[in-house]
């Protein structure tokens, strides 16, 4: 493993800083989509029940 993680011209270093970009950028996403399902689905209930 060391010498995976020793200089290799620098692409290494860019996948430790790109890596959890990426896990971070898709769990937002995933979040987002979640946000704005629930959203939809209370704006769908209060669409369906008068208010008074």
């Amino acid at each position: 493993m060391g010498s995976l993680l020793a200089h290799q011209g620098g692409w290494d270093e860019i996948l430790l800083v790109v890596g959890p970009i990426l896990v971070l950028g898709g769990l937002l996403k995933i979040a987002n989509r979640r946000a704005d399902r629930i959203a939809e689905q209370g704006e769908a209930g209060s669409a369906r029940s008068p208010k008074a």
